[in-house]
Formats: C-alpha cells, structure tokens, sequence
C-alpha cells in the first residue's frame, strides 16, 4: 500500500487520475455517495433541529471496508471528489464514515482532470468546506421532508403510487400550465401577401413581402384590386452594416440545450456523455454557471485561431456570469486541451466534444461583419409597400466556425440573394398572392426549453435538471411526444394576368415533434397541490429556496433555521389535510349519451384514465379505457364515445372468437385466452379478421422459435429470449449462466440455477 491514497467518486475518474500519479499514491473510487438518510421515517431527527440520520447503504458496505482498510495502511489520505457541493458532501461523508483524522486527511479540488490540475491540487490542499456541506445537507433534507409529507396525501386523497417534490412539481406545473394555454389559444387567421417581380433584362425573380397584413378575405382582396393595373418600381434602398457576436461558452444548461437543438440528446444523456468526458480529462467540470475561461484557456484559444485561421480572426474575450443565483465560480465547460481537435470515443462523445469545442474557439473569435439591404417596392395605385432583404457576410468571423441553435422551430431566414438593383427601376409583377395564415400560438416545452424556463426562473440548479427531468418521465407525470396539430382550410387569392382567382389550401398548426406532454394524473397531482399546498408549487417561493441554499453556501444562514421557517406552516397544513375527508375525484362530465341518455364521464381509474357512461350510482354503467395523449379536460364527447366501440368482435379463428381493445400496455387483440399486442401496426377499432390471424400465427411462430425445452412437472420451460436463454419457472424468469448449454440442462440442472437465484 502506497503513502498515499486518493478517493474520488468514479472508477473512470479514480484511472485517469492514477495516469498522472506516480509511485507512492494509490487512488480508489467510493462509487458516488457511501451514505444517505435512512429510508425509514426516522432519517430526520425534526424534534432536534432536524438532525440527519445518516447509514451505509447495504452495496456499499464492502466498498466502505475497502477504503477504511485503504485509509488506516495509509499516511495521508486525499478526498478529491468533485468541486462542487454534491463533491463536497461526499468527500465529508467519506470523513465522517471512514472515521479520518485532520491531521492526514486533505481536501483538494479541480475543475478538469489534467496532470497540471492535478499536482497543483496537490500542491494546495484545503479543509473540507462545511458550508457547502450544509447546503447539500439543507437541499437533501428539505427534499425529503417534502416527500415523505406529501406523497402519503397524494395516496390517499389522490391515487396509490404517486410522488411529490419540491423541483418535480413545480416542473410538471410548467408542463401542465403550458397545455392549457395552448388549448386555450385562440388561432387567429390574417393574410400575407408575397409579390413576385421580375426586373426588366434580367431573368432574376423578386419576391417581397408586403409591410402590412390584412384580417380579413376582404380586405385582402380588396388590396389585389388596387394592385391590378399597377406599375412598380424600387423605392428605397437603405444598406446598413452590422455585427454579430459569438455567444459565450458553455454553461451547463446552455450545453443541455444546444445538444437538444443540434444533437437531438436528451438532458440525461448530455451530462452522462458530459460525464464521461470529464472523467477521461477531455473537458473541464461538466456542471457549472460560469462561463468564465482561464488565462490558460485563453491564450492557447488565441495561439490555435492564429495559427489556424489568421491573426484577424481572433478576438480575446473574458465572459462574465449573469445567471440569477449562480453558484460556486468554476470555468465554463470547455476542451481541458484546446489543441486536440478530435478525441478517440462512441459516436455520442465525439458529437459532444466537438460542440464544445467549437462553442469554445468560436467564443475567442472577432466578430462576424454583415451588411444588411433592404429594398422597399412602390406601386402607382397603394401606399403600402413590399419589402426584399439581404443579408451578405462580409467577414464570416466566429461564423467560420460555429453559429447558435434556435428553439423557435419556425425560424428560418427570409433574407435572399439580390441582383443590382437602382432607385426609380421599374420592375414587372409575376404575381401577387394573398394567402391566409393563422397566428402562431405557444409551443410546448422541450427539454431543451424548459431547462431554460427553470434557469430563468431560478429554480433548481445545474446538478438538478437532468434527475428532475428523469423523475417526472418515471412517475409517469409526463411522457415525450409528438403532436398532430389541427387542419384548418385557409383561402389563398392570387392576382396574375390581370386575374384574381380563388384557392383552398389546408394549413397545419400546432404541429410539434419531440415535446413534453403532461399525462392525465400529472395534471391531477398538479391542481390538488396548487389548490391545497400553493407555496410548493409557487414559482417565486421555489426560486427563493434555492437563493436560501446560496445563502448557507456562503455561510450567511444556518441551515436548520431554513429548514424550519419552511417546515413549521408546511407541516401544520400536511396535517390538516390528512385529518379532513375531502377527496379529490378527478373527473369531468363531457355530455350525454345520445342512444341511451347516460351521462358520459372521464375520470382517473386505479391504474389509468377511464370513461364512464352512467352515473356513479348505476348499476349498469360502463367503461372503457382512454387512449395515450387523451386527456380528461379536453376529451370531447365524440372521441368519448368511439371508445366504447371496443372491445370489438373482429371475427372468428379457429372456432373462437377474436376481440380487440386497448389495455394498460397499449392496443391488443384477445384469442383463446391469450393477448396479443397490436404495437403501432394495427388499430383495434380497424384491424381485420384477416389481419388478425396473422398477428396470432405470427407471435405462435415467435414462441415457438424460442422453445427449446421443457419439463411439465416441475412447471419449468427453457426458452431462447431476446437477451439470451431463460428458464421460465412459476411466473418469474431466471438466466442461464453463460457458457452453459441450455439443450443441456436437466430438470435438476435447472432447479439448481433456480435455487441460487432465489438465494
């Protein structure tokens, strides 16, 4: 055992580290945290100040062992965990446990994985920072307050299985409070009108937008007859020169959301990819607020855009940090070597690295220069005015390298190409087309977006948008999808040839791809908190919260007086409502049943959303089950209805009758006491006998391909699954060690197998 031992939190992180280290220093990983709040209500001593009750989690005990056999050999022991407060949590949590003394114990932390990072950290050690350990400890504690008050609230008042939490609800809020805005969005139709010109001796086609837009047919109309017989000419030509700026490096949310908008990664994703490349020293501490850049990074960003691309291309820039709340000051995310253009990994790491990259040069870039023209078009017989602009790059500047995403999915430049144009030309009319648009109302969150919105708001922090997202998919609150939009029938006029003819065109709108959709009981969570535990979902109080964590960050409040100005009036509501008998039903009447007169109900079933058709009260009412993407508050009685065409008869196979419905997994057809799934090939209200005969002789075939054998009278089937051979036992399914032969296995080969698996 060497002199020293360095623990740090990764495997990954623990071997790059052990390459810049020679002998007499061993470095080993915790594995993130070795410890938590118990699991069991008494993790929170609230009679005393709220005092934690911390344990070792049972698959962490022999990695504790480990490291405290690791310690007691060694004479000086190193915490390097992260710099940041979830870093320094663990690095205090590894104190405490391990039972280290001061007097060999140092902290030491860096904000990227480098050989010079590291031996300076070495070279100036530290204490372990107790400030921001109680501010973790505040976060961790205050969380799990909320949680445990109120999801018994929700099982009870709600629905079984559900969950609450500070970050997590005010999320959903956002999500849910977005879809009914956009149900409420009145489309609003307007006319634009286009002219296409042509300049005379030139084959160039002009076209220009008019500078006004009309409400109605008739106004637009009225504007293509004033048009017709007119002469046009160019009016003014107005050039102004411009700049545009690189946007600075990256922070942690702007890079979860340029690798959404470019990459398509999820948040997720992004920091397990970011992770990964910090742990190897390809980038510098993937969650940060700053977008500061060293001296280093600098200079060695100057010397590479020099050398590469010209002494006029390079512009030194020092980002300064305006996040509302910004944390502790590390760099921005950047290359930790500005040089290495490309890195050896997965196709993900390398998309990941080189947006950073590029983010990072361009940020140290001059200016793009532009000249910009706008040409106004003038009739004889109007006083509007069409208008053409240009856009022309005259030094690309930072664009050579790297240009911003958009969130808005409609942007998209309407700058064109112009000929030579003179004031006073005459020009000749193409065409003049007025054609009906409609208002573009507000889109639903991305991921992308609605990190923004938290940041923006001032809710959460870096370290907290990726597992917040993660939490509200896995509760089911919300699911990612796309949406169809609606068909409106718009009229386009057009004037040409001295003629206005008539046309109808079908316009989508609210057409959206990839986008955060609330489920039915994520806006039933939603309303019973906001009508009985406000301030939880109160967007300024979830936001002050997190400045109160800033505070006890810089040792300016003590965390246990935070946790106890919440807790006290939140506790005393949570009690009320648990004591009260109101429930929450959580359903909607859509209208009547035209055939049988019964009032059509949606409502939250045990598992899932339902329609009723009947009263409460009837014996015979009915249901059937609402299908994904329908929602409660804005299912309509026509759709209602339709789903109590299932389950419908499809036919007959084999003497028995074939049904199909839609179940808690999705559509399926049922035969002969089996299900069979439809997935996204059929639908059970059109699928036919035919169609259906072949997804039941289909999934037969799949089944019978994967038998290989087995043995009755011990209920035991061998069989060839998707992740390799199984055995199949009394409804559970148990693997088969590799490099066994399952032709081979016995009945008492597999009860074997069994038994050791159920140890």
């Amino acid at each position: 055992m060497g002199d020293n031992l360095v623990i740090v939190e990764s495997p990954a992180k623990a071997k790059t580290i052990g390459k810049f280290l020679g002998e007499g220093y061993v470095v080993k990983s915790s594995y993130g945290h070795i410890r938590d709040l118990t699991k069991r209500n008494d993790g929170i001593d609230v009679e005393h100040g709220f005092a934690p009750r911390y344990e070792v989690s049972p698959d962490k005990k022999k990695v504790v062992a480990d490291l405290k056999k690791a310690a007691d050999n060694s004479s000086m022991v190193w915490l390097a965990s992260d710099e940041d407060r979830e870093g320094e949590a663990i690095a205090w949590h590894i104190f405490d446990t391990l039972k280290l003394k001061g007097d060999n114990t140092k902290r030491i932390a860096f904000h990227e994985i480098t050989k010079s990072a590291i031996l300076a950290a070495l070279e100036n050690p530290r204490d372990i920072d107790m400030d921001l350990v109680m501010a973790q400890q505040a976060r961790r504690i205050l969380d799990r307050l909320v949680g445990f008050e109120l999801s018994p609230i929700l099982w009870r008042k709600v629905q079984g299985n559900l969950s609450a939490g500070r970050v997590q609800s005010v999320a959903v809020r956002l999500i849910v409070d977005r879809e009914r805005e956009i149900a409420a969005y009145d489309y609003r139709p307007y006319f634009r009108v286009d002219g296409t010109f042509t300049a005379k001796g030139s084959r160039s086609r002009l076209r220009g937008v008019l500078d006004k837009k009309f409400s109605t047919a008739a106004e637009a109309e009225s504007f293509l007859k004033r048009c017709n017989g007119c002469s046009f000419s160019i009016g003014n030509i107005e050039k102004k020169d411009g700049t545009k700026s690189p946007a600075a490096p990256f922070t942690t949310s702007v890079l979860q959301q340029e690798a959404a908008r470019k990459l398509g990664f999820s948040v997720s994703a992004t920091m397990q990819v970011a992770q990964g490349l910090y742990e190897r020293g390809l980038i510098t501490y993937m969650r940060t607020d700053s977008v500061n850049l060293s001296s280093l990074a600098i200079n060695t960003a100057k010397q590479y855009i020099t050398d590469n691309y010209g002494a006029e291309y390079s512009h030194v820039r020092q980002y300064r940090t305006k996040t509302k709340g910004a944390q502790e000051a590390h760099e921005a995310i950047r290359p930790t070597y500005i040089q290495n253009t490309e890195i050896e990994g997965t196709v993900a790491e390398k998309k990941l690295y080189d947006l950073i990259w590029k983010r990072t040069i361009a940020s140290q870039m001059a200016d793009a220069r532009v000249e910009k023209t706008t040409v106004e078009v003038n009739g004889s017989k109007i006083e509007e005015k069409f208008l053409m602009e240009e856009e022309k790059v005259l030094f690309d500047g930072f664009l050579k390298v790297y240009i911003e995403g958009r969130d808005d999915e409609q942007a998209q430049s309407k700058s064109l190409i112009l000929p030579v144009l003179t004031v006073g030309q005459e020009l000749q009319m193409l065409d003049i087309m007025a054609s009906e648009k409609l208002t573009q109302g507000p889109q639903h969150y991305s991921e992308a977006t609605l990190v923004k919105k938290l940041e923006e708001l001032g809710i959460g922090r870096p370290s907290t948008y990726a597992p917040t997202i993660s939490t509200i998919f896995k509760r089911g609150y919300i699911t990612k999808g796309d949406v169809a939009g609606t068909q409106h029938t718009c009229t386009t006029l057009t004037l040409k040839g001295g003629e206005i003819t008539r046309a109808s065109v079908v316009e989508t709108v609210g057409k959206e791809k990839k986008k955060l959709l609330p489920e039915n009981i994520g806006i039933v969570v939603t309303d019973y908190l906001a009508a009985n535990f406000p301030e939880i979902l109160d967007y300024n109080f979830t936001a002050k919260v997190e400045e109160d964590f800033d505070d006890i960050a810089k040792g300016n409040k003590v965390w246990n007086d935070v946790i106890g100005e919440f807790y006290t009036p939140f506790h005393a509501v949570v009690k009320s409502k648990l004591e009260d008998n109101e429930y929450t039903r959580a359903e909607r009447t859509i209208g009547i049943d035209p055939a049988s007169g019964k009032p059509i109900i949606a409502r939250m079933g045990r598992y899932s959303p339902i329609v009723q058709k009947g009263a409460n009260d009837d014996p015979d009412k009915q249901f059937a089950g609402m299908k994904k993407g329908q929602l409660i508050e804005t299912l309509t009685l026509e759709e209602a209805l339709k789903l109590f065409e299932l389950p419908r008869k499809v036919g007959t196979f084999e003497g028995e009758e074939i049904s199909a419905a839609i179940g808690r997994f999705g559509p399926y057809i049922r035969h002969a006491g089996k299900f069979y799934s439809l997935g996204k090939t059929f639908s059970p209200y059109t699928i036919t006998e035919e169609d259906a005969e072949k997804v039941i002789l289909e999934k037969r075939a799949q089944e019978e391909a994967s038998f290989l054998a087995s043995f009755p009278e011990h209920d035991i089937e061998i069989k060839a699954g998707r992740f390799g051979p199984y055995i199949k036992h009394g409804g559970k399914n148990y693997k088969i060690p590799k490099k066994t032969d399952p032709k081979s296995l016995t009945a008492e080969a597999c009860l074997e197998i069994i038994n050791n698996q159920n140890k």
